[in-house]
């Protein structure tokens, strides 16, 4: 296969498997993270969560993003990135020590929510920094390519940390796994933290003639930084990447609908088919298979993206993948059953990651470096607040159960609107 050579030539950059292993060590971490809350916050036996629970959880845990999100991109066109993934882990790492004590100390509520913020806030800057740092370690002829690779090795690397946070929770049962786990988490982070050493202190940018120095300026500056970074996307050059940024916030909206249809349906419909004698552990197993099997379409689209993209375009691939959800996933999800919604969720990795690799080299590739730190924190707090969105609309619609119909046809119909939208503006 053509990306099977693409990846060996990759690889032959230092700088690219060196900031390759960060990554995979950071959102390995993120994975055994996420899974130790999912569990404590969702799959507790005491618990009795709803749809509303979950967006409430959401809501407190992302939107704070909305603040923090600038400040992300400004930051990043200032800070040597290299530094930023050192000290990110590292204190990300602390963090999580700190939250594992306060769930060993059954500590209330808010205070476990303020932790578990501190660490998934970090959390943006490590991402964005990463997308930005990728067109430093290779060429703009592999770019397309390395998109598919390092981003969908990201999430398969967290799909591995859940399924290791899964084993945790199996060896180590009882009130405290969830404790054991996010210590788990913790080295892991601590693991990111020394592998970024490995790089270069000034490889990864900004680029010195982009950098204005001043961290005071840098700050009172954000909102006109912000206004820039619009301003520059809305110009002719930059509008192709404006349209995709558009159409990705939309099918993140639409995947973060069915995360929430599909956290219902393993805690309550899945595990027993009531509500009255559901069972928590084996809701959480559902919702491995279902982590597993979006990861296995993850893996699928690194693979087809880069002759998609060949082929048809950038533009193109996205219109492609919106237009397959829009048929596929409400053809599946309409019964409500494991084994379809499993399926389901195996189009929907394929598909959202599919239009992200190719979404993010339309980024790269037409952004100059000055900007894209900022672009790409734009990028990361326009899918939070669509994944917010989303957890709210399906708090509105969704029963205990998880089965709304309405919900699935209004997924359907976002789909087909961002394919006849993006198909008439690649034909423009």
């Amino acid at each position: 296969m053509a990306v099977v050579g693409d990846l060996r030539v990759l690889l032959r950059f230092k700088g690219f498997r060196r900031l390759l292993g960060v990554r995979l060590l950071s959102q390995g971490a993120d994975g055994v993270y996420q899974v130790a809350l999912a569990a404590h916050v969702v799959f507790a036996p005491e618990s009795e969560t709803s749809a509303g629970a979950i967006a409430w959880a959401m809501a407190v845990l992302l939107l704070p993003y909305s603040l923090i999100g600038p400040f992300t991109g400004v930051l990043l066109d200032r800070w040597q990135r290299r530094q930023v993934f050192w000290h990110g882990n590292l204190l990300r790492a602390l963090l999580a020590v700190g939250t594992a004590a306060l769930m060993l100390g059954a500590a209330p509520s808010p205070y476990f929510y303020a932790s578990a913020l501190c660490v998934t806030a970090v959390n943006r800057f490590v991402l964005a920094g990463l997308s930005a740092a990728l067109p430093h370690v290779v060429d703009a002829e592999r770019l397309v390519v390395a998109n598919s690779v390092s981003p969908t090795a990201g999430t398969l690397a967290a799909s591995a940390g859940g399924g290791l946070a899964f084993a945790i929770r199996l060896v180590a049962p009882g009130s405290d796994s969830d404790t054991g786990v996010v210590v788990a988490a913790a080295g892991l982070y601590l693991a990111a933290a020394l592998a970024s050493l490995l790089l270069g202190r000034t490889s990864l940018g900004p680029d010195a003639a982009a950098v204005r120095p001043g961290l005071g300026s840098a700050l009172t500056g954000t909102a006109r930084g912000l206004a820039a970074g619009v301003r520059y996307l809305a110009e002719p050059p930059r509008r192709t990447a404006a349209r995709a940024l558009a159409a990705m916030t939309l099918m993140r909206f639409c995947y973060g609908a069915l995360t929430v249809t599909v956290l219902m349906l393993c805690r309550y419909a899945w595990p027993s088919g009531s509500l009255m004698s559901s069972d928590p552990n084996r809701g959480l197993a559902s919702l491995g298979l279902a982590v597993g099997a979006s990861a296995v379409g993850f893996f699928v689209a690194a693979a087809l993206t880069p002759a998609a993209v060949g082929r048809w375009g950038s533009m193109g691939w996205i219109t492609a993948c919106a237009g397959s959800a829009a048929v596929l996933v409400p053809g599946l999800g309409f019964t409500f059953a494991r084994s379809p919604m499993l399926v389901c969720a195996f189009i929907l990795g394929l598909v959202t990651q599919g239009a992200k690799i190719a979404t993010d080299t339309v980024v790269q590739s037409s952004v100059e470096d000055g900007f894209r730190g900022r672009v790409f924190a734009l990028y990361d707090v326009l899918f939070n607040v669509a994944f917010v969105g989303a957890a709210g609309m399906a708090a509105l619609l969704l029963p205990p159960d998880g089965r709304s119909l309405t919900l699935m046809v209004t997924v359907a119909v976002i789909y087909s609107a961002i394919t006849a939208a993006i198909a008439r503006f690649d034909r423009q």
